[in-house]
């Protein structure tokens, strides 16, 4: 189990690092599922995308609970052990670790992430199971070479790993830059891997979307790049698509119980595996 405090420079230092002046995304997403971790010019800023796309908190919590899902079948029914969760976000309920580590308490988590506020945080990351381990590492999702070094301190990377990337890659704009560096950490990773990825699309069923979208990046950082379903999908090329394949958050194995379909967000998803 982890216990050291992350590297990134004293909590001071790490705090100065922290832009209370334009709101940011993690923060807003925080607000939005009913986190604390924010400050008032995200509040603002998170109502005012709400005014113009009333339904987009409800992506938000789509996503995390997408998350949970996915990474109870991947423990429970698939067996895996590992996991690498890039771009983590600030740390809420049924985090990567806790969702694993209560079905297979021997589970080992490496959480990444490059915004200081989450650094400020990760302490909350690291807590583990006794059998288990969690680790967190502040780089940039581009830094592939760097994650995947610093990663095999806590995993084994010649065993499989679930490669989570919930809401990241929407942060490379290149379109071919963005599959590449997905490419490359998938090739790091041995068959048996999954890929859990996570997307905010562009649809012309949902134009209140892109409205809301332009003005986060009019207004906030880091700047948002929505895709097409179809784009979306590129991510999984070469991998066995799990069922339902590439939907709608909501819409990704929902639980029995929880009655009618639910409604599509325009934050789509899909777990693919490597064979």
């Amino acid at each position: 189990m982890s216990s050291e405090v992350p590297s990134g420079g004293t909590a001071e230092q790490i705090t100065q690092r922290i832009d209370t002046t334009r709101p940011h995304t993690a923060r807003i997403w925080n607000y939005w599922t009913g986190g604390k971790d924010n400050y008032p010019v995200d509040r603002e800023a998170g109502d005012q995308i709400r005014k113009l796309h009333p339904g987009i908190g409800d992506y938000a919590q789509a996503d995390r609970l997408f998350l949970g899902r996915a990474v109870r079948h991947l423990t429970a029914e698939v067996g895996i052990r590992q996991f690498l969760d890039i771009g983590t976000g600030l740390p809420s309920a049924d985090n990567t670790h806790e969702v694993a580590q209560r079905v297979a308490p021997e589970s080992r988590v490496v959480y990444v992430d490059n915004d200081p506020l989450v650094l400020a945080h990760a302490r909350a990351l690291l807590t583990s199971s006794a059998e288990g381990a969690t680790d967190y590492l502040e780089a940039d999702l581009r830094d592939v070479d760097a994650i995947l070094d610093r990663a095999s301190r806590t995993l084994d990377l010649t065993r499989p790993v679930a490669l989570m990337l919930l809401g990241v890659v929407i942060f490379i704009e290149d379109d071919e830059e963005s599959y590449a560096v997905v490419r490359r950490l998938l090739d790091a990773l041995p068959p048996g891997s999954h890929l859990v990825l996570s997307h905010t699309v562009t649809s012309p069923s949902m134009p209140d979307v892109d409205a809301a979208v332009a003005f986060w990046n009019e207004h906030g950082t880091p700047r948002l790049t929505q895709r097409t379903p179809e784009a979306v999908g590129r991510y999984f090329d070469g991998l066995e698509l799990l069922e339902p394949g590439v939907v709608s958050c909501s819409r990704w194995r929902p639980d029995e119980e929880a009655g009618p379909a639910p409604e599509e967000v325009a934050m789509f998803c899909a777990v693919g595996r490597k064979a």
